[in-house]
């Protein structure tokens, strides 16, 4: 993703979570597992962070589900829709990713479950994540890989080459795994780590599946999306694609949600830092036990 590239319609992506809001408890389940993987490494931190504040909270998961662990006193729930962060527990605002009202290094944490995978600026975002934490503040986010859906997005490209002849963009363009290191130091973080995980989720019908993502609020907003719906040729060929790999299963339609995690923290003073090259006090031959110093 580039700074000037704009690939999703933010404004779509709020009417998404805007008309998922009211059912969204009803879908929220991948929200759930992944959440509580995200915070579950805040059990590993040694130090304490007071102040934190969510990213794409939707109804406020996280925010009741943290319980104080790592010191948290004060959670400040956000999302840019109006209509999922007024069921988040109060502090909470209206905030869009891309542009972060909030006051430089006063914050202790950072999170985001599952948000900035629609942000069109990842970069830009992750920089002003970075400025509004404190020294020594850490940053802690999961979003979807570039394998999640494929099963889908497989049956839906087959599908739709072999009966019109082309391809349209349907589906969201993901981040893969190397390339989140990379930008968390492009964004100035130090010490950042990335990894990866799978879900798979069976569906008894493709139906179910779609029900999910709209419930979810995680249906297209490509800006080059096409305006008209997949055609009932297209989607029916694509469903029998699926239903046969299922057959071959356990009958069961089976679709791969992975998910990448990311922690980078706000450079201090007091972090280790790599030694300049060169500086090393110990010669290698004595560091590997075959020798004396002279």
């Amino acid at each position: 993703m580039g700074n000037s590239q704009t690939v999703f319609d933010r404004h779509l992506v709020r009417r998404h979570r805007d008309r998922a809001a009211s059912k969204f408890t009803q879908h929220d389940f991948l929200f759930r597992a992944v959440g509580e993987t995200l915070l579950d490494r805040l059990d590993d931190m040694s130090v304490t962070f007071p102040v934190a504040l969510e990213l794409g909270c939707r109804t406020g998961i996280l925010g009741r589900l943290h319980g104080g662990r790592a010191g948290i006193t004060t959670w400040i729930s956000t999302d840019l829709s109006p209509a999922m962060v007024a069921q988040a527990d109060a502090p909470r605002l209206v905030m869009d990713e891309e542009f972060l009202a909030i006051e430089p290094g006063s914050l202790d944490l950072v999170v985001s479950n599952l948000s900035l995978h629609w942000v069109n600026d990842l970069p830009g975002a992750l920089l002003q994540i970075r400025q509004a934490l404190k020294p020594d503040g850490l940053f802690i986010a999961s979003l979807w890989g570039g394998d999640t859906l494929m099963e889908l997005r497989r049956a839906v490209f087959e599908a739709e080459l072999e009966e019109t002849g082309g391809v349209s963009p349907r589906f969201s363009p993901l981040t893969d795994l190397p390339d989140l290191g990379m930008l968390l130091q492009r964004a100035g973080f130090a010490l950042p780590v990335v990894d990866s995980d799978r879900l798979t989720v069976t569906y008894g019908k493709v139906e179910t599946l779609f029900a999910d993502l709209r419930g979810m609020a995680e249906t297209n907003a490509v800006i080059e999306r096409p305006r008209s719906p997949l055609p009932r040729r297209v989607l029916a060929r694509a469903a029998s694609s699926l239903y046969d790999e299922a057959m071959q299963q356990d009958g069961r339609i089976q679709m791969t949600f992975q998910t990448l995690f990311m922690t980078g923290w706000a450079p201090a003073p007091s972090q280790q830092v790599p030694l300049r090259r060169g500086s090393a006090e110990t010669p290698l031959a004595q560091a590997l036990g075959n020798g004396k110093p002279h």
